[in-house]
């Protein structure tokens, strides 16, 4: 009987000996195989949108170079367009100045000579100021150049260009805030190829759920940013 006693007892002593306890690890290890589709999931995205944004950089960098040469074009037009008007103001000016001498001396058909050649954009201007009778009317303006019918077209076309250029050159420099965006958002997402390289160099799986969580945070900023950006 006693035999009996002990055998039970070493029994149970081996029962209670092979009974498996929870292995820790082994049951984080169990979620090993998600960690790992998820890791590769982020890595296939982030490694289309890194490219992506990649080349929408280097696209609007294009851009901008682009719209900063044809703004420099324009304004190189404007230079030429405002010279010629200068030079054409300076004609009316010679022109207006020996018709006035000639018309103050009473030589008439010499006042008439210098009329009759003055250029086509000047004569409104010098018809309406004539016609304020400025000989006798002390109110009358100084001279054709004082008054609304005096318009060059060449100063108008300068000053277009030049606001056409301005323009211009606001648009490259928005296209240069865009391209530096994406080379930001392509840093974000580089790091995510980097979180997601080093997720599974840790054994802890704790420590791996951490780098997924900040890689899945970084690759959801990158692509929220993608959608925002405007395509080149």
């Amino acid at each position: 009987m006693e035999d009996n006693g002990e055998s039970t007892t070493k029994q149970e002593e081996t029962t209670v000996a092979t009974t498996p306890f929870i292995d820790l690890p082994e049951r984080y290890d169990r979620w090993e195989p998600i960690a790992e589709v998820i890791v590769t999931i982020v890595l296939a995205f982030a490694t289309l949108a890194t490219a992506w944004s990649g080349y929408q950089a280097a696209r609007w960098g294009g851009v901008q170079s682009a719209k900063f040469s044809q703004a420099s074009a324009l304004r190189i037009e404007s230079t030429r367009a405002s010279t010629s008007a200068g030079q054409l103001f300076q004609i009316d000016i010679g022109m207006f100045t020996q018709w006035i001498n000639a018309f103050a001396s009473g030589d008439q058909e010499l006042a008439d000579f210098y009329q009759n050649r003055f250029r086509d954009e000047f004569k409104p201007a010098f018809e309406a100021w004539f016609a304020t009778d400025p000989a006798n009317n002390p109110d009358a303006p100084p001279t054709p150049f004082s008054m609304p019918e005096y318009q060059l077209s060449m100063a108008a076309e300068a000053d277009r260009l030049e606001m056409e250029a301005e323009a211009t050159f606001a648009e490259g420099a928005e296209a240069n805030q865009t391209s530096d965006k994406y080379i930001l958002n392509t840093v974000f997402l580089a790091s995510v190829l980097f979180l997601g390289g080093i997720a599974t160099r840790f054994k802890a799986m704790s420590a791996r759920w951490v780098i997924i969580l900040f890689s899945l945070t970084f690759l959801t900023y990158g692509l929220l940013n993608l959608l925002r950006y405007p395509i080149e």
